[in-house]
């Protein structure tokens, strides 16, 4: 039990965090993003994914680091569009058409990998480089805080950015306040002149462009090469944290925050004397708990409308 609090405690447990929580933060705030919209953004897990390979492959093979970045989020950004116009304009179930366009990064991440490097695993052969890492001057010497946040790779900041620049963009802006609209009453937000399609576009755009981040991270920042199915499941979980935090911004940076260090204890506990298999469980059960938390939460919320309502 002292050496798990002794893990815990320690400042290499904290920066590992933060690091961790890094993809579960972006593309947990896409999903917020597409679910204020209006529209389910199941596919955060494809987008991801493309993201990663994408700038994995770009980024070696144009030998610009910036270059392979900036790809990868626009081929997630085009997912996004593509899962709004399936939506919108085909009238599909977003829920089926999510799921195929995971389906369809899966395996197209797979096949552009073995056709260019003729390997089915990934990119471990091609030099893709790495984003850059943030080193604090006035911080990276005080004890603690020093380990903890200095050295942190470029995108985990930016990760903790989002979370007051989505918070900003719902209650501060007219496209917040547009897309909310559009999200809860589409014909009464269409009936006051709010172009409706416009604004669940640039919200599943948006929602791509976050979940891209949140891939190349994975690729160019975690590790600096792509793995096939890298991803492992962290769409869906960011998708529980959208829920999990009630589709409020802060809500969900917890939530996010939450998993990535359920995630983060899992490393730390696997170099201890604990079995792998109940380790690797860790962050899926999590995600259970959270979800059957939020349903518990929504569904007494019912209740107590009704009773309410009597009085």
């Amino acid at each position: 039990m002292s050496s798990v609090l002794d893990v815990v405690l320690s400042s290499a447990f904290l920066a590992a965090v933060l690091r961790i929580a890094t993809p579960y933060l972006l593309a947990a705030f896409g999903g917020l993003v597409a679910e204020r919209a209006g529209i389910s953004n199941i596919a955060l897990e494809g987008q991801m994914l493309s993201a990663a390979c994408t700038g994995a492959l770009v980024a070696g093979y144009s030998g610009s680091v910036a270059l392979g970045a900036v790809s990868g989020v626009a081929m997630a950004t085009l997912l996004g569009v593509l899962l709004a116009a399936l939506r919108l304009e085909l009238g599909a179930d977003a829920i089926i058409a999510g799921i195929g366009l995971n389906l369809l990064a899966s395996g197209g991440t797979a096949y552009a990998v073995y056709s260019l490097l003729d390997d089915k695993g990934g990119t471990s052969g091609l030099k893709s480089g790495s984003l850059p890492t943030v080193t604090l001057p006035g911080v990276e010497n005080v004890p603690v805080l020093g380990d903890v946040l200095s050295g942190q790779n470029m995108v985990t900041w930016l990760a903790f950015l989002a979370a007051p620049f989505v918070a900003w963009l719902f209650y501060r802006t007219r496209f917040g306040f547009h897309l909310r609209a559009v999200g809860e009453m589409p014909d009464a937000a269409e009936s006051v002149g709010i172009a409706v399609r416009r604004v669940q576009y640039t919200g599943l755009a948006l929602s791509g462009a976050l979940a891209g981040l949140a891939g190349v991270f994975l690729s160019m920042g975690y590790v600096s090469f792509f793995v096939r199915d890298m991803t492992a499941g962290r769409g869906f979980i960011a998708l529980a944290a959208v829920f999990l935090g009630g589709l409020r911004p802060w809500g969900v940076f917890l939530a996010a925050l939450g998993f990535g260090a359920a995630e983060a204890l899992a490393v730390q506990l696997g170099t201890l004397d604990v079995p792998p298999q109940l380790v690797s469980t860790i962050p899926y059960v999590m995600t259970l708990l959270a979800l059957a938390l939020y349903a518990w939460r929504r569904k007494r919320r019912g209740r107590a409308v009704p009773a309410a309502a009597s009085l």
